[in-house]
């Protein structure tokens, strides 16, 4: 061994130029030692799990003629050790994009002289080096952004705004500045025109600031041509953005051609294609985060000139599929899942042996689901290996997340462990620590009480992440890095069984890794299952007992329970003081059972030895099993068990080889309670590194919350070491770990001494307290620590519910632990609305969606049209479907919604707490879809409704009183009052009055918040529940005012009906617009008949405007003819009142706003009338027309802001024809605000390039087809 080389260093880290003199090296007197050798091979450990010794024994066997498929968020090809296998093969066979999120949609494209027409209005020339037999092309367009990961997104804006936009946008600001400066210098008392012209640089500068306060970037998009070039579909993307294919790189689809591309050089986003030319498709293949290359690095990274760097199987090939999608930052869908599976089973172009899955989330219940069901349908009927990560969200018990708790127990769930030489390599730990489960390592067991977690394997690991991570290596950890260790070693086990002809099959490849791994000492089962695996000891295994019967059978083991079925005995929240027995069920199934020969379910019969090591379960002896499911009777006795948690399984031997281990198990649990009453406390308690204290305590009747405090013993030695998890959990039925009653808190002591921690409990439930000292933490800390209970409970059970037409709701508070003030609080956050869909449809999908063989899914379109009335937050919630993906009957449900512009704002999916969307007012449109093969379940929901949910601006408090008279007369409100334990104290909340109701309310339509009882601070912030206030229809005010015709005295029936006919011709003036002297005569007609009745004018006025070839010089006249009816001195002195105390001021006022409506109308017609006149003048000189629309635009200022959306267009033109360019930028940008068009967008580009503000001119010109684009983004 050689001995690493050491050299003498001061202790003070100072570097020592060699050119230093002798008497200054004299200097170093304090000396110390460091040693070079650097733990390289601990970077990505893979000594702890025995590959290294395997593959040094069997040096072939490096995972060669293996398939890893990795579901995660897509794999970088171009990443470091991920380009070859140890054997020189290709390491990425495959890349595929299951959610969607990368879909360009393809329409034919028009060939003119060797250019097409992009969607993004580009002209895209087509190289001469293209070979296209046919001459068919198809384009698309994608918005780059849309592309990128979070991080990416996020550097790549923050380099924009800085490097591009910053330095010329400051400079345009300071330019303008100074400009308005020398004018005000040259001008000092300036007047008319002058002062428009400086009112313009104002102009120029308060846009300027507005569109660096509210700067947006969507980014380019670039074009993409598709076609065939007779042997291969071909694709390329503009990323020149101008056209020039040539430059740009020629892509086939990736599995055919192995194609990658870069985006740019400063994103270095790497992407490869697919092309699925019968459903018009193009998928673009990239990343939604680093997370999926790093998990790939571990499993099966090559590095042929440093192979200390290499993954677990380095010979192993690997078939990418991202499954988290970019729409939701990184979160799988149902969708992608299912794509995912379809891949791998389709077997035509490779066959996968293994997945890795290091991903998940939390499932409300396992024993059913349709995506549960086809991922145990992988397994089970096509026979690959399925690895799973088992969560982050310990160290709580039965916090294991889905997968691996499914229906079927095929699965590979893994735990993750930290070894004392990654903690030194990786962490750089000043102590080795002995080696543990990560502290935030899911444990079982699940919920239906099988074990969750098969085995254990190192949870961190340094190596490859994606190049757009501008760095080769990144350390992370977590279950999602164990995961791939576990498939790293099934790759090397399957090679080597390949390479000697050995079949196998994932189940007794997994019992194999069961029965050899290592049984850490002093760890904890639920954390590392049946231990840490070992590679060549399971390689053994499985060659030593490769031809036993049951090698290719699973044994589905259930309990016969009264609630959902269970795959394990888990006694919690059930009685302890008396034994209990539980029905056994196993029924053998084969591999692909139904295709599985009859001759060899016949012979299938084994003889079973029953054991089990704990004496408080009585178990048989004997289990003869042929292939049928067969059962027997466990009788589990906990009287004599102590507080705490206790675990043992029940382990079915063949009688006739025992030494093979266990081909089935049973896990039981029995969780044993503490009984208190209010408080319990636990003194000098020691905790070292890792460390877990698990106290299960019966939280009494009544409580609602409890609060926990923690002493340190010594806080000045130990509070620097002191870094704690304090996880509590109580299980709910049908609800997971997070769904139920859960805290979970980081503390560190030194920060927060003796600081109370307060969270909601239920009362009745078994509640764990986990307290764990961080497994970093170093050191040795004493601690005391005490819990109490507290409570206040309603009648109501939790949740609150209120309808406004019930009038007041009594609620009935109790406290049954001790005497509880209450201050009980109504908060109400946001208004819910509910939409049905206003177009549904159900559509059979395309090639990536038909499961083998030919089972078609379908897809359920829906559309929701609604209407924001000013800026919000809004949450979707598809309630029927929320809340569940594994365990849902339905595949997936995604929605997005769009503007009325159909751009694309925001996306969500199953989890509507974890979205929301920010939308500005307007009209949108949410899509939603949801898929399955069945068509009938589809349609079943196609008139579902959504609700969607906006913030109310502020919130709104309910009034609270203590009697129900106080309540009916609103008088004195309850501040203030004491529950006597054990006793009932009524409160009443009263309806809201309609003044703080919103004015419109639809059906359904109800406010959302929380009610708290308690006055106790803590209290008021843990003890809280929904309250849900369903508003009825608000009161009708009465019009006390009559109308214009009511008040009109003495006219006889033939004089209303002539007002009336005349009236019905003015409708119909506008209504025939452009109909020749039809409309003309009319207008004389009544001219003639109602000389004075200014509606007229204007009518003809809006027809002449819709006019095809506009006559200006009769809208100029029309215009005039109608501002001489108007008396503007009249409407001048009105509006000059400061109040009007006439007895028929309404009525006047009514008049007036009429009139001045009708001026302005004029006015602005005459005033574009003129614009359009002067711009097409010969001689401008000469002409008035100028000093006209000035003067119509003084007249028009008199009454209404320029900027009001009534005169807006003409203030525009008119700041147009006298070059204000700033003027009429500021309010075309008023006008986008209002209501974005295309048009307008385009008018804003114009003005940029009148003001030569070129920075956002391209900004702005590059985002056009984001904001418009032709159709909604595909699913």
């Amino acid at each position: 061994m050689q001995i690493p080389f050491r050299l003498i260093v001061l202790r003070r880290i100072l570097f020592v130029p060699p050119f230093f003199s002798l008497n200054q090296r004299n200097l170093a007197q304090v000396m110390t030692s460091y040693d070079t050798s650097f733990p390289r091979d601990d970077l990505l450990p893979k000594k702890e799990t025995g590959a290294i010794s395997y593959l040094n024994k069997y040096p072939s066997y490096n995972g060669s003629n293996t398939v890893i498929a990795i579901f995660d968020s897509g794999v970088d090809p171009r990443a470091p050790g991920l380009q070859v296998t140890s054997d020189g093969k290709r390491k990425i066979i495959d890349c595929f994009d299951g959610t969607g999120s990368g879909d360009v949609t393809l329409v034919p494209a028009e060939v003119k002289n060797g250019i097409i027409t992009g969607l993004s209005g580009r002209s895209l020339k087509i190289p001469d080096t293209w070979t296209n037999p046919s001459g068919e092309y198809r384009i698309g367009c994608k918005s780059l952004y849309q592309l990128y990961p979070t991080a990416l997104r996020e550097r790549m804006l923050k380099d924009f705004k800085e490097n591009k936009w910053d330095p010329v946008h400051k400079k345009t600001l300071a330019e303008t500045t100074k400009k308005l400066q020398a004018f005000e210098a040259a001008n000092p008392d300036c007047s008319g025109a002058e002062k428009a012209t400086k009112e313009d640089y104002e102009m120029q500068i308060e846009m300027l600031n507005t569109l660096e306060k509210k700067f947006s970037n969507l980014g380019p998009c670039f074009d993409c041509v598709v076609f065939f070039d007779g042997q291969h579909w071909r694709a390329c993307l503009d990323t020149s953005y101008e056209g020039q294919l040539s430059q740009c790189k020629l892509m086939g689809v990736y599995r055919e051609t192995f194609d990658v591309g870069t985006l740019s050089e400063e994103d270095q986003l790497s992407y490869s294609i697919n092309i699925y030319p019968e459903d018009n498709i193009l998928e673009i293949v990239s990343m939604c985060s680093s997370h999926g290359t790093h998990v790939a690095s571990i499993a099966s990274a090559c590095f042929p000139d440093e192979p200390e760097k290499n993954g677990l199987a380095p010979g192993a090939q690997i078939v990418s599929i991202a499954i988290g999608d970019n729409r939701l930052g990184s979160m799988e869908t149902g969708t992608s899942l299912v794509r995912a599976m379809i891949r791998v089973i389709e077997q035509t172009h490779y066959k996968v042996d293994v997945i890795n899955m290091s991903y998940g989330e939390h499932a409300h219940w396992a024993h059913s689901g349709r995506l549960g069901e086809l991922m145990s349908d992988v397994v089970n009927k096509y026979g690959i290996v399925w690895v799973v990560s088992g969560s982050n969200h310990g160290p709580a018990l039965s916090t294991v997340g889905t997968p691996p708790a499914i229906s079927s127990t095929s699965l590979i769930g893994v735990g993750a462990y930290v070894s004392p030489e990654m903690m030194a390599a990786e962490y750089s730990l000043r102590e080795k620590l002995p080696g543990m489960p990560y502290t935030w390592s899911s444990r079982g067991p699940c919920m239906d009480g099988s074990m969750g977690i098969s085995i254990c394997a190192p949870g961190g690991a340094i190596t490859s992440v994606p190049n757009f991570m501008l760095r080769g290596s990144q350390l992370m950890n977590g279950t999602s890095m164990a995961a791939p260790h576990v498939t790293g070693v099934v790759a090397l086990l399957i090679s080597g069984l390949k390479a000697r002809e050995i079949p196998s099959s994932p189940f007794s490849i997994k019992r194999a890794l069961e029965q050899t791994a290592v049984f850490l000492d002093g760890v904890e089962v639920f954390a590392q299952g049946h231990g840490l695996i070992q590679v060549d000891r399971a390689f053994d295994h499985l060659v030593a007992y490769h031809n036993q019967q049951e090698r290719d059978v699973r044994f589905h083991v259930t309990v016969a329970n009264s609630g959902p079925i269970m795959k394990g005995i888990y006694m919690r929240d059930m009685p302890t003081s008396k034994s209990k027995e539980f029905a056994i069920s196993v029924e053998p199934f084969f591999l692909n059972f139904e295709e599985r020969d009859a001759e060899s379910k016949i012979q299938f019969n084994i003889h079973l030895s029953l054991a089990c090591n704990a004496s408080w379960v009585q178990i048989p002896k004997h289990f003869d099993l042929m292939y049928m499911a067969r059962g027997f009777s466990v009788k589990v006795d906990p009287t004599g068990l102590s507080s705490g948690v206790h675990y043992t399984s029940i382990k079915a031997y063949d009688s006739s080889c025992p030494e093979k281990g266990a081909v089935f198990e049973v896990p039981i649990t029995v969780v044993k309670p503490e009984t208190v009453h209010n408080e319990t406390s636990y003194n000098k308690q020691h905790f070292a590194a890792g460390d877990i204290q698990r106290r299960f305590i019966n939280v009494p009747e009544g409580a609602s919350w409890a609060v926990l405090t923690i002493n340190l013993e010594n806080l000045e030695a130990e509070a620097n070491n002191a870094r704690f998890i304090v996880h509590a959990v109580q299980l709910v039925p049908e609800l997971n770990c997070k769904a139920g009653m859960e805290f979970y808190k980081l503390i560190d002591l030194h920060e927060h001494p003796n600081a109370p921690l307060a969270f909601a409990v239920k009362g009745g439930r078994v509640m764990e307290l986990c307290m764990t000292k961080w497994w970093a933490s170093l050191g040795t800390v004493k601690i005391s620590y005490s819990v109490s209970f507290r409570g206040v409970t309603n009648n109501n059970g939790g949740a609150v519910s209120m309808h406004a037409g019930q009038g007041i709701l009594r609620v009935d508070l109790k406290s049954s632990l001790a005497n509880e003030e209450i201050a009980p609080v109504v908060t109400l956050k946001h208004q819910v609305q509910p939409f049905r869909p206003t177009e549904s449809k159900i559509v059979p999908l395309g090639y990536r969606d038909v499961i083998l063989p030919g089972r078609q899914i379908y897809e359920l379109q829906l559309n929701y049209n609604f209407n924001i009335a000013k800026a919000t937050e809004v949450v979707p919630n598809c309630s029927l479907l929320s809340d569940t993906l594994y365990e849902s009957e339905f595949e997936s449900q995604l929605w997005m919604i769009f503007d009325s512009n159909k751009q694309f704002i925001s996306a969500g999916d199953a989890y509507p707490c974890n979205y929301t969307a920010k939308l500005e007012k307007g009209d949108y449109t949410l899509r939603l879809h949801v898929r399955h093969e069945k068509k009938d379940l589809l349609e079943k929901i196609q008139d579902m409704s959504v609700l969607i949910g906006q913030k109310l601006a502020s919130p709104i408090t309910m009034d609270i009183y203590g009697t129900h008279n106080q309540a009916l007369i609103q008088g004195k409100k309850l501040s203030s009052s004491v529950i006597h334990q054990g006793s009932t104290v009524p409160i009443y909340i009263a309806p809201l009055n309609s003044d703080k109701c919103t004015k419109t309310v639809t059906v359904g339509q109800y406010f959302s918040g929380t009610i708290s009882y308690s006055k106790d601070e803590q209290g008021k912030k843990v003890g809280t529940y929904p309250f849900d206030y369903i508003l009825v229809e608000p009161p009708k005010k009465a019009n006390g005012n009559k109308t214009e015709k009511d008040n009109e005295k003495g006219k006889n029936a033939k004089e209303e009906m002539i007002e009336s006919l005349r009236d019905l011709k003015i409708t119909w003036l506008t209504k025939l617009g452009d109909s020749g002297t039809t409309s003309a005569d009319m207008y004389e007609e009544l001219r003639a008949d109602f000389p004075e009745h200014i509606p007229i004018y204007i009518a003809r006025l809006q027809a002449l405007e819709s006019e095809k070839e506009r006559n200006l010089k009769a809208i100029v006249d029309t215009a005039d003819l109608a501002l001489k009816k108007i008396n503007v001195s009249e409407l001048l002195e009105f509006y000059g009142l400061k109040s009007d105390t006439r007895k028929d001021a309404t009525k006047i006022k009514s008049r007036m706003d009429k009139n001045k409506s009708y001026l302005l109308e004029a006015l602005c017609k005459k005033g574009l009338a003129l614009c359009e006149m002067y711009q097409t003048a010969e001689n401008l000189e000469e002409s008035t027309i100028l000093e006209d629309i000035k003067m119509i635009f003084n007249d028009v200022v008199k009454f209404v802001e320029p900027s009001d959306l009534k005169v807006i267009k003409f203030s525009i033109h008119a700041a147009l024809v006298q070059k204000h360019h700033g003027k009429a930028l500021r309010w075309v940008y008023k006008q986008l605000e209002e209501k974005p068009t295309r048009e307008v967008d385009e008018k804003m580009i114009e003005l940029f390039a009148a003001l030569k503000w070129s920075h956002c001119e391209d900004c702005f010109g590059r985002a056009i087809p984001l904001k418009y684009p032709s159709v909604f983004r595909p699913f």
